[in-house]
């Protein structure tokens, strides 16, 4: 992580640096996930920035060196910064990064009296909705794995897990060696708030992993904790690394638009269909709020309404 906070915190004045390296270990003392600690800083980063560099405001050069000078209005710019050169959800995630970030300066350090995000109106999203992943389009993307080369195997194994289990594409990134458990068939995912879970994975899934592991045992790195290694240099590979992959993979497949997030989509879509209970599911997939299950696979509830509709049949009778 230090190797990250000396990027993120490059060109940005020694108070601000100063602060988000403080922020940092305040959030590792709280346990915070890598990934969380890593996108909370990336805002805090690039609101710094923003304010030196891009801001019309006369007046953020003094916010640009120190974070107790920046305001409402500062953060406003920002926001609308972020919304016309990224996007709204984009916008919408540095919105809450900051919030934390404020809230820890206001409360934990006490620099600042208030907030500046206490006023400031979360950006409105769009609500877009995640196509569900066909079957017909797994295969294909499977199809590109198949062989015995050391990618091959791995990259059918990470797809599979994705497919199979509905897990975050974090969570299966940062799988270690000792998460797989042939014996049992399953796997211990990390999952957000450190809430780790084991699931169930299927026979084809199984065959995947293992054949996988066996090729890892001859590969440099072998003796690595993290479960995914990469094809050269003997170093994981990175959660970042497998979302390239499969972008890699569906272009190679002829399909474009392939995430992990639509196979976790697929997962609850698919035992929604099923008809399975929605308590299971939300253990499954590591959710604690009951607004999930209606969010994912929303994308298909149409076509679920529609099946029901059938089978019913009312007014047909």
């Amino acid at each position: 992580m230090t190797a990250f906070i000396d990027k993120l915190t490059a060109g940005l004045s020694r108070v601000w640096s100063g602060f988000v390296r403080d922020w940092e270990r305040s959030l590792r003392a709280g346990n915070y996930p890598e990934t969380t600690r890593y996108n909370y800083l990336l805002a805090a980063c690039q609101l710094a920035r923003y304010l030196a560099e891009h801001s019309p405001d006369p007046d953020a050069d003094d916010a640009a060196e120190d974070p107790t000078a920046v305001t409402r209005a500062h953060i406003e710019a920002f926001q609308a910064w972020m919304i016309d050169t990224r996007s709204a959800s984009t916008a919408l995630n540095k919105h809450k990064a900051l919030q934390q970030f404020f809230k820890w300066l206001q409360l934990s350090e006490e620099e600042i009296d208030r907030s500046p995000m206490e006023r400031v109106k979360q950006p409105k999203t769009p609500g877009r909705l995640v196509p569900v992943m066909p079957e017909a389009d797994t295969a294909k993307v499977l199809a590109t794995c198949k062989g015995k080369a050391f990618t091959q195997l791995r990259d059918e194994a990470i797809i599979r897990l994705l497919c199979n289990t509905g897990a975050r594409l974090s969570e299966v990134g940062r799988l270690t060696v000792e998460d797989i458990d042939l014996n049992t068939d399953s796997v211990r995912y990390h999952g957000k708030g450190s809430k780790d879970r084991r699931v169930r994975f299927g026979p084809r899934t199984a065959r995947a992993v293992s054949r996988y592991l066996r090729s890892r045992a001859k590969h440099k790195g072998a003796d690595l904790p993290q479960l995914w290694l990469a094809e050269r240099g003997g170093r994981p590979l990175e959660p970042n690394g497998i979302k390239i992959m499969l972008k890699r993979r569906g272009l190679a497949a002829g399909l474009s638009g392939v995430h992990a997030h639509r196979w976790r989509h697929t997962f609850a879509h698919a035992w929604k269909r099923a008809g399975a209970d929605t308590g299971d599911l939300m253990l499954l997939l590591g959710w604690t709020s009951e607004d999930m299950p209606r969010r994912y696979g929303a994308s298909a509830a149409a076509e679920r309404a529609q099946e029901t509709h059938l089978r019913i049949g009312i007014g047909d009778h």
